[in-house]
């Protein structure tokens, strides 16, 4: 689960990692009044969507006076911002963060996240603050460190110092530094963080060290520890038909192709979606319907695959192991006949109750195409979505 960057910095400052003053507003007057309460003479309005680009995109401005903060949240409330990462429909600003303005003097990036090969936390840093860390590690790798944390010993002051000598930090800016990073590592430990990430991490024209920028993402695995944290999703910041899924259990990504398909393991949608696009097709999206699906679910999973006005073919995948094919396949006839299925639907079944499952879909009457490998079935859906085209 992704937080909004005001969000992201009420839970920096609690961990005690500074960043500049700042308030959240939901409309021009009170981004007007966030900034005269703040003071100063300039101030940042930052539009709050989970994506990042937003400078790029117009959804990061300077202002200098109160009235200002005012006009520029007038200009992003209630539109949707488009960057990079939000593809071209953008994202709906829903609030605006009025920050007041800092003199930098360097921007730094600095992340800490879960490195699964590994095992253990990571920390990313780099002296090339303020751009896409992407960029930075595939143009000029030399420029990124990474020191990972042993899970056993955790975080030390050896660690925080190479972290702040990689970054080109004065000896007397360690302390402050090390500080910050210790408050990082707390942070995503008791928080159950996968990612967090600030870019930029700012040195002042004074010397000081603040997070100007704030990504946190969090484990949804681990949200039933933190119902503050399961509060804060936004579900305007997220695909309909994912958070639709995530409901009923079901794991959704929606993609630009035309094929949809329907499995049970993550690995075995993956190769799934590769036989598809190595058969001349396209993938619609990722669907695991979970090592326990039900007649339900299943049905649930239909309805999410047909709100996708894209699809022409259905490709469902099943290998039986803890499910059984039976069930998966009276969850099949059920779904087609109750939602009603506009769209040819190719199946492979194999594993537990296989034969049964074949049997009951060829009993059922319904037009479903039956495939004996995957490869077939593969074949079979690129087929049936040409013919629907």
């Amino acid at each position: 689960m992704n937080l909004h960057e005001y969000q992201a910095k009420a839970l920096f400052a609690r961990h005690q990692i500074p960043v500049p003053e700042g308030r959240v507003a939901a409309n021009a007057e009170e981004a007007e009044s966030a900034a005269r309460a703040l003071g100063g003479e300039i101030h940042v309005v930052k539009a709050q969507v989970h994506a990042g680009g937003r400078g790029k995109a117009g959804g990061v401005k300077l202002v200098h006076s109160p009235a200002e903060a005012g006009e520029a949240a007038a200009s992003m409330i209630g539109r949707k911002l488009v960057t990079h990462q939000t593809g071209g429909e953008g994202l709906p600003i829903e609030r605006v963060w009025v920050e007041r303005g800092s003199k930098i003097a360097r921007e730094l990036y600095l992340s800490l996240l879960v490195d699964r090969a590994h095992e253990r936390l990571a920390f990313i840093a780099s002296p090339a603050g303020g751009m896409d860390i992407e960029a930075v590690a595939r143009e000029t790798p030399e420029k990124i460190t990474t020191v990972g944390v042993n899970p056993g010993s955790g975080l030390s002051g050896f660690e925080a110092r190479r972290l702040g000598f990689a970054l080109g930090l004065e000896p007397g800016q360690m302390k402050s530094f090390a500080k910050l990073v210790r408050g990082l590592y707390d942070l995503t430990l008791a928080e159950d963080a996968s990612l967090v990430e600030i870019n930029p991490l700012i040195v002042t024209d004074t010397g000081d060290i603040l997070a100007l920028d704030a990504k946190l993402n969090l484990d949804d695995n681990a949200l039933y520890r933190h119902k503050e944290l399961a509060e804060m999703r936004d579900p305007g910041q997220e695909d309909p038909a994912e958070a639709e899924a995530g409901e009923h259990g079901l794991n959704y990504v929606s993609l630009d192709g035309n094929i949809a398909c329907m499995v049970n393991g993550a690995g075995l949608a993956m190769a799934t979606m590769d036989l598809i696009q190595l058969s001349g097709g396209t993938p619609a999206n990722f669907l695991d319907v979970g090592g326990g699906a039900t007649a339900e679910r299943v049905t649930a999973a239909f309805r999410l695959i047909l709100s996708n006005e894209n699809v022409s073919a259905i490709l469902i995948n099943i290998f039986g192991g803890i499910v059984r094919c039976d069930v998966i396949a009276e969850g099949i006839i059920a779904a087609v006949k109750g939602v009603g299925v506009p769209v040819p639907v190719v199946v492979r079944l194999e594993g537990t109750n296989a034969e049964a499952g074949r049997e009951l879909l060829d009993e059922s009457g319904l037009d479903i195409i039956a495939a004996e490998g995957l490869a077939q079935a593969a074949e079979k859906a690129v087929e049936a979505a040409g013919e629907t085209k």
